[in-house]
């Protein structure tokens, strides 16, 4: 039943794990806070294999199984990387960073069943091996734990993780259902992305300068700089998910238009069909083709999302992706110039950059 994948790099640098270059880390100070973070990893990949363990023998195996298929820890980096604008890698930074990084794995499997995926990091979704009862209690026993250990640190932890989760429920529940009418689809679907996405990161973000210690003034920018660079990050996604990525994730090209998800190319390109005969011709293809339910797979599929590929709507995705990326760095003036904001300004630089 334990899959046969690698667990997490340790040891690895977190140049290589966040796409900071070496010119960021170019000083002493620089250097010194990648080692930190470094050491700081090592401490919550520790954490989390101590943590997810549940004396029931099916749960310990449920629970671990898409932990030790891998992951790159973004949520824990970002909590240890605002952590050193207070007084570093405190035992608490590495609890809660933990407990977020429970808490979006717990997502996965409950995002996993809702969306019908056969795969996740590489292995068989966990509904695919276990079936969709087994994988939505998995879940629910992991936000549960992740749960108890943020208990550990006081009311101001509790707090975090329940807006957290209910923001993240309510992001899930507001794409099952899609806009009201006369609400702008584009808006609602950001707010979506803002709500799944963003507010994991931005309390990430949030949590390591709570737990470091650091200036009260630090919190809003790194909130804001999280939810603005989750929109960018899911921006991408959309780009990304339109080619093929099998070395990466194993996915056909438009994995989420095939589960029927209108992501923002196809939000825009609906926006221009009504006068323009061009989009409305290739929205009709992708609804007929790839999005309507038990549309098969084959050339039209794909002839149809290599379309939207090199639409212009895909362009004008990246390009708000790029917007999104530039006011998250804005966000961050408040914070002190240092290795810090150069790393966090860097971070949005890659997320972008994951497109080209």
């Amino acid at each position: 039943m334990k899959p046969s994948v690698p667990l997490f790099r340790r040891g690895s640098s977190v140049t290589s794990q966040l796409g900071l270059s070496d010119r960021i880390f170019s000083s002493k100070g620089d250097r010194g806070l990648a080692a930190g973070i470094d050491v700081g990893l090592e401490q919550v990949e520790a954490s989390l294999l101590g943590e997810v363990i549940f004396a029931d023998e099916v749960a310990n195996v449920t629970s671990r199984y898409l932990l030790n298929a891998g992951g790159k820890r973004v949520r824990p980096m970002l909590a240890l990387l605002t952590a050193h604008l207070g007084s570093g890698v405190l035992d608490d930074v590495v609890t809660a960073a933990t407990a977020i990084e429970i808490t979006h794995l717990a997502s996965l499997y409950h995002d996993d069943v809702m969306d019908d995926a056969h795969q996740r990091r590489g292995v068989p979704s966990a509904q695919t091996v276990w079936g969709n009862s087994i994988a939505i209690l998995t879940g629910d026993l992991l936000f549960a734990r992740a749960s108890q250990l943020m208990a550990r640190l006081g009311e101001r932890a509790i707090r975090l993780q329940a807006d957290t989760f209910e923001r993240l429920v309510l992001g899930q529940l507001h794409e099952t259902v899609g806009p009201h009418d006369g609400e702008d689809p584009v808006e609602h679907y950001i707010q979506v992305l803002a709500d799944k996405t963003g507010s994991l990161i931005a309390a990430a973000a949030q949590a390591g300068v709570i737990f470091s210690d650091a200036p009260d003034d630090f919190e809003r920018p790194v909130v804001q700089f999280g939810e603005k660079i989750g929109v960018a990050f899911q921006l991408i996604d959309d780009v990304l998910d339109l080619s093929p990525q099998p070395e990466e994730t194993g996915k056909f090209a438009g994995t989420d238009l095939r589960a029927g998800v209108a992501t923002l190319p196809v939000l825009r390109l609906r926006e221009r069909a009504p006068r323009d005969p061009g989009a409305a011709a290739l929205l009709a293809r992708l609804e007929r083709d790839v999005m309507s339910p038990g549309a098969p797979a084959g050339d039209a599929a794909d002839s149809a999302i290599a379309a939207l590929r090199e639409h212009d709507v895909t362009t004008q995705t990246l390009t708000e992706a790029h917007g999104w990326a530039r006011d998250a760095v804005a966000a961050l003036s408040p914070l002190p110039d240092g290795s810090v904001k150069k790393a966090l300004t860097r971070f949005a630089d890659t997320i972008v950059e994951r497109s080209s």
